[in-house]
């Protein structure tokens, strides 16, 4: 089968002891590469090339959990890769039909194209129906999926999306003792500590005002495309936008979740003491242990411990800066005390918060996309100088270990594209810097 590698190679550095080095020069000895393959998991396989523009399914084609066969994956090992990051596995909010499976049918007005964002998930406990061969039995093929990569020697990671979820979210495979999202909110208040999303009472929800031609759906006929979507009171948008009628160029098609934080700034949760910033995660589970913590931090930490149970290595975590750093060590420290060698990584693009995320967030490791992708990238484009690297390795050597390196991602330009470089092979020189800097 012909395989299409709709991927990003994206590497980092770890390091093969428990504790971190005291020195640079030790740091460097102990160091090796991890390398992370990073894959649309419904593109990975498609070989239909009609690409029909707000095409259906039937007409585009989707790929499939079942294209990870066992020599697909072992050609991806051989690349020497580590880990797969799959990206898009959580079941979303898609325009298709598969109300025959117990699945509602979700609104195009809120949905972005036909195959949905894959941040903006519809139920955590269960995988997106479009990958699978049998959707009444996704999640038993993305067990199989974990089974097959294990076995090729290779680990995996999927998303989690802890500042939001889709506007439609609803839980209907969640396990006995979880309620929903917003099932026990007092929708009355703009914010209540255990309240899962934030509100506008006394306001309903409305569509946004679509701009420079967009239509959902491309104007094609759907029962569900009319301009409306019942929701009232409304809910904050992901991004943070507090109307009730987002703009376009708003996250509308998910809701903020609620961490604690309420609307001016303040928080209702215990804050970690200075010292922790060195401590073990043990010790962070320790702290948590006997803390009465908002009712989202406990959704997502037994979200996180499903996937872990099933047999995921790690995550990726969506906009992590956007959620308390508390938060990731209440949850990160759970899951590490469940699995020592789970992988974590995030995507902080704020390089002040660096730090804090790692050590008091207990991070494996953080994107280096402001610092050292950015760099390179004007460098590739003729813009900056070689010179402009040497103060950025300099500034992060205490934290290099931790650090992710990219020169393209799922939400990056590609190199070859005529807004980035116009050429794949500028990217080569990059890199090599970009690899053998650590």
């Amino acid at each position: 089968m012909k395989i299409i590698l709709a991927i990003t190679l994206v590497f980092i550095t770890t390091l093969s002891c428990k504790n971190e080095p005291k020195n640079l020069k030790k740091m460097q000895k102990m160091a090796h590469k991890e390398v992370i393959y990073q894959v649309f998991t419904r593109l990975f396989g498609n070989t239909n090339a009609t690409n029909k523009p707000w095409g259906t399914i039937q007409e585009n084609g989707v790929g499939k959990f079942s294209d990870f066969t066992p020599e697909a994956l072992q050609k991806i090992k051989e690349l020497g890769v580590t880990y797969i990051w799959y990206t898009g596995v959580p079941h979303h909010a898609v325009i298709t039909d598969y109300t025959d499976y117990g699945i509602s049918n979700d609104d195009a007005d809120v949905v972005k194209g036909r195959a949905g964002s894959p941040y903006a998930v519809k139920d955590y406990y269960q995988v997106d129906p479009d990958l699978a061969e049998d959707p009444a039995k996704r999640m038993e093929e993305f067990e199989d999926l974990i089974k097959r990569t294990h076995a090729a020697g290779l680990k995996l990671i999927i998303d989690i999306v802890p500042n939001h979820v889709a506007r439609n979210y609803e839980g209907k495979n969640n396990p006995e003792d979880v309620t929903d999202f917003g099932a026990e909110d007092d929708t009355d208040s703009v914010y209540a500590k255990n309240n899962n999303f934030y509100y506008i009472p006394g306001q309903d929800f409305k569509v946004p005002d679509w701009k420079n031609g967009y239509i959902p759906l491309g104007g094609i006929s759907d029962s569900l495309v009319d301009g409306n979507f019942d929701e009232s009171p409304a809910k904050w948008t992901g991004n943070g936008a507090r109307d009730a009628h987002p703009d376009q160029n708003d996250w509308y098609e998910t809701v903020k979740v609620n961490y604690g934080v309420n609307p001016d700034g303040g928080h209702d949760f215990e804050t970690l003491p200075d010292n922790f910033y060195d401590k073990n995660y043990e010790e962070h589970a320790a702290f948590w242990k006997d803390k009465e913590v908002p009712s989202s931090w406990k959704k997502f930490k037994d979200i996180a411990l499903f996937w872990i149970e099933k047999g995921v290595d790690g995550f990726r975590y969506d906009m992590a800066e956007m959620v308390p750093v508390e938060f990731w060590s209440y949850m990160n420290s759970a899951i590490k005390a469940k699995n020592p060698h789970a992988f974590l990584l995030a995507e902080v693009y704020n390089p002040s918060l660096y730090r804090d995320y790692i050590h008091k967030g207990k991070m494996d490791y953080l994107y280096d996309k402001v610092a050292l992708y950015d760099t390179l990238k004007h460098i590739m484009q003729g813009h900056g100088s070689t010179d402009h690297l040497a103060p950025i390795i300099e500034g992060q050597q205490d934290i290099e270990n931790h650090l992710l390196h990219f020169l393209e991602n799922h939400d990056e330009q590609r190199i070859a594209s005529p807004d980035f470089a116009g050429d794949a092979q500028k990217g080569k020189p990059a890199m090599v810097v970009s690899t053998t800097i650590t």
